[in-house]
């Protein structure tokens, strides 16, 4: 298996390298050179666990990869660090089947890749005989951080630092992030929004005489978003997971159609579906779930990517991002991995603000359906479903059920439907409890307890008693002051 960059350049490198790297030379994504197909037969996987299913699946990206190697990655990420036995669980209720992704340590999806990241990257730093300090950098919109904070919080040959937008995370979020004990971790809020912050750090991935100074004092540069092939790959096992397990459940047959619904900003987490159905799953229909940041519905609708559109802060801040980098890795497939006209896209994004795929992507689509929900109908549908059938949703989920039952009212699609639920309620409580009509006190925190009172869902172990945990970091800086920030880190 070898990687390629999306934009174009013809040099390959190994999975390792691509890890280590982040981002390509030409600033493209690094995207397998063809996606590996299932390594088993559903049948073979049923009553397995995660971690079972999970070894072969990464294994078939990341081939240089030993047998050993990638069992100690797994062994290490997929402990009692995730509050159930199972790591995901799986919960149906009468419309759906939500695929809780969020029992790790910081409540929220990203802990699902970003528990194994740090053990890849640093057997990669290991096979490749890598000298020099790796240095993580990592813009969020709220989750990425604490998660990437968490795994890579004292680990030997790296240092971590993290870009959140001032103002644009909740009081859960920041707290989380500020708090992140380790002595090689770093945290730093920007004046401006997420798209302001990865846009500074692909700027410094970009600047090469940046790179150069920072090798000069031993230091490289690595990245634990999504743009980096580590981080998105482990994220295919939970779709593959969850369609074993309801064949399992006797819930589908094997070979039946599911649709997947994904809340999404990035297009990460959607993406590794759509890795799962070329692996083999089958999917009816991936359902792109946005908020009013409604760049990606948009874009599915008409094949017209524009960023040349207000911007939005809402209730679901971790999708608050108009730059939705991985979408890139979805073109360079459907255009037959034709990085010249992929790179050209980008070109006039950076340029003119704005692309339009060719036709030949455009009926490519035809896989993905795009919705959006505004506030109310999240606040609406939180409410109605804890009242309906005693299950609490996060606002960034909420995103996705409202999408989701639009979608049905509209094509009365009956196929059996995967909601992936992204964080704990608890991260986003203040909104949470404001859709339930209850008191939410004077802070996220109160509103934690309080949101507890009304629905007895157990608060997530590491969310408890977070207003108390000392500050450890403080700094509001611009994005011009990124790279001093570096340089002062490391």
């Amino acid at each position: 298996m070898y990687y390629k960059s999306t934009r174009g350049s013809e040099k390959k490198i190994r999975p390792a390298q691509a890890i280590i790297r982040g981002l390509a030379e030409d600033k493209g994504l690094y995207v397998p050179e063809e996606v590996p197909s299932l390594p088993f037969e559903i049948k073979d996987m049923m009553y397995k666990s995660y971690k079972e299913i999970a070894l072969p699946i990464i294994g078939a990206f990341f081939d240089d990869f030993t047998y050993e190697e990638l069992k100690q990655c797994v062994d290490g990420a997929y402990t009692d660090k995730f509050d159930c036995e199972e790591i995901v669980p799986i919960v149906k209720t009468n419309s759906c089947y939500f695929l809780e992704l969020y029992h790790g340590r910081t409540a929220a999806f990203k802990d699902m890749a970003l528990s194994i990241l740090p053990y890849l990257l640093t057997a990669s730093i290991k096979k490749e005989n890598e000298k020099k300090k790796v240095c993580i950098l990592t813009a969020t919109s709220g989750d990425t951080g604490k998660a990437a904070l968490e795994g890579f919080s004292d680990v030997k040959g790296t240092e971590i630092l993290v870009f959140y937008p001032n103002k644009g995370v909740s009081k859960v979020q920041e707290r989380q992030m500020i708090t992140q004990e380790g002595q090689n971790t770093h945290v730093f809020a920007i004046n401006g929004n997420f798209d302001d912050a990865q846009s500074g750090v692909k700027e410094i991935f970009n600047d090469e005489d940046f790179a150069d100074e920072l090798l000069e004092k031993g230091v490289r540069l690595s990245s634990a978003n999504s743009i980096n092939i580590g981080r998105l790959v482990p994220q295919v096992v939970y779709y593959i997971y969850s369609y074993i397990k309801l064949v399992e459940q006797g819930e589908i047959n094997d070979g039946d159609a599911i649709n997947i619904v994904v809340p999404t900003g990035n297009f990460g987490n959607i993406l590794a579906g759509y890795y799962a159905k070329q692996m083999g799953i089958p999917v009816n229909k991936f359902i792109c779930a946005s908020n009013e940041n409604k760049v990606l519905t948009d874009f599915l609708n008409k094949g017209e990517y524009s960023i040349n559109r207000e911007f939005y802060l809402t209730t679901s801040p971790s999708m608050d991002i108009i730059i939705s980098s991985n979408l890139e890795r979805l073109l360079y497939h459907l255009s037959d991995s034709n990085g010249n006209e992929i790179s050209i896209y980008m070109d006039e994004l950076s340029k003119n603000k704005k692309y339009v795929v060719a036709d030949n992507i455009k009926k490519k689509l035809t896989d993905f359906k795009g919705g959006f929900a505004d506030m109310d109908k999240v606040k609406s549908n939180i409410k109605e479903l804890l009242n309906n059938e005693n299950y609490l949703m996060d606002t960034h989920t909420a995103v996705a059920y409202s999408v989701y039952m639009d979608y049905v009212k509209e094509t009365k699609d009956e196929t059996k439907t995967i909601i992936a639920s992204t964080a704990s309620a608890y991260k986003f409580a203040e909104s949470v409890a404001d859709a339930l009509e209850i008191d939410k006190g004077k802070d996220g925190f109160e509103a934690i307890i309080k949101v507890n009172e009304k629905t007895k869902v157990n608060i997530p172990e590491g969310l408890r008693n977070l207003d108390k945990k000392v500050i450890r970091y403080n700094k509001v800086i611009d994005t011009k002051d990124m790279k001093k920030m570096i340089k002062e880190s490391v």
